[in-house]
């Protein structure tokens, strides 16, 4: 029922419920970064729940919790129940660094999370802090191991690659994510605000072709939804996605949309489009209004971004809009 101008079908919701973090990664947020959102502009659950059940009516399926760190968000775990037994919602995910993973996984898992993306830029301790800026990698393998524990299965592992900085462990990545039974997902940066624009951009189309032919690896393709064009071992015990937003954008296939966590309707990750939902359901508007609103906004959604055309016109962050 969400169909933009160009013929794509809108299924699949990123939904931020906090700007804060608390990590500080150098391709996302400046250490001294101080622009958050007041906590009082942020949609409540009641909100929220009424929010994505209007995409959920209008065809959304697939909704992913996100950040900054979602997991800082006080009762998640109630807000994820809440979702997941919406009618029309199938597939409830969370993008996360895994800082607090390890004592909120079996909850997460009963609220009803079905899949979880977990952000590991690094296997050596020094170089997390570096990327990361903050010495959290046992954290990570701590909430990694918790997670398995309660019952997620094939978790997915994003890598964001950068030159000259992280790029001479993808390798070790692969046979960590081998060894683990994890799907790795390697990144290129994005040019979204200073921080962005300031990474070393990895051009990941030579990394596929030599990994393609190391491992032994075919095309193959994997439930979600979301960008990454997969390759894996002939047997499926390995698979290895690759989100190149630069070099082979996939903007042709879009099926999503964000939401911040003060509501506003960001309708392309590249471009400044967007909907302030969050007045208008303070407002009293009716559930028709809210609907109506959604597809007048998907009506005038991009047709790609401008990476690549325009680096320097985005000037928020990544945690600003939204992972």
């Amino acid at each position: 029922m969400l169909v933009d101008p160009f013929g794509r079908s809108i299924e699949y919701v990123r939904l931020s419920v906090t700007d804060r973090c608390d990590l500080r990664c150098t391709y996302c947020m400046p250490e001294d970064f101080k622009g958050f959102e007041e906590p009082s502009h942020w949609l409540t659950f009641d909100e929220t729940e009424r929010l994505i059940g209007a995409f959920a009516r209008l065809g959304v399926k697939r909704v992913r919790l996100t950040g900054g760190e979602p997991l800082l968000r006080r009762n998640l775990p109630e807000l994820a129940a809440r979702l997941s037994a919406l009618p029309g919602i199938s597939d409830l995910s969370l993008s996360t660094n895994a800082t607090q993973l390890a004592k909120h996984a079996q909850a997460l898992k009963d609220a009803g999370v079905s899949r979880l993306n977990v952000s590991l830029d690094s296997l050596q301790r020094e170089r997390v802090e570096q990327i990361n800026g903050r010495d959290v990698l046992d954290r990570i393998l701590a909430g990694l191991e918790a997670a398995h524990a309660v019952g997620f299965g094939r978790i997915k592992l994003n890598m964001v690659a950068l030159a000259g900085v992280n790029d001479d462990e993808i390798d070790a990545m692969v046979e960590f994510a081998m060894r683990g039974n994890y799907t790795l997902r390697l990144i290129e940066t994005m040019p979204m605000g200073d921080t962005g624009r300031a990474s070393a951009f990895l051009d990941l189309q030579p990394v596929k072709a030599r990994l393609a032919e190391k491992y032994g690896l075919v095309e193959t393709s994997l439930p979600g939804g979301g960008p990454a064009r997969y390759l894996g071992t002939p047997d499926g015990r390995f698979n290895i996605g690759f989100i190149t937003p630069l070099t082979q954008h996939f903007c042709d296939t879009c099926n999503r949309v964000r939401i911040a966590v003060d509501g506003t309707l960001y309708l392309c990750l590249g471009q400044d489009d967007k909907l302030e939902l969050g007045p208008l359901l303070r407002a009293g508007a009716s559930d028709t209004d809210i609907e109506q609103a959604i597809l007048a906004a998907v009506a005038r959604k991009p047709e790609r971004h401008e990476f690549r055309e325009a680096p320097k016109k985005l000037v928020r962050f990544m945690s600003m809009t939204g992972g």
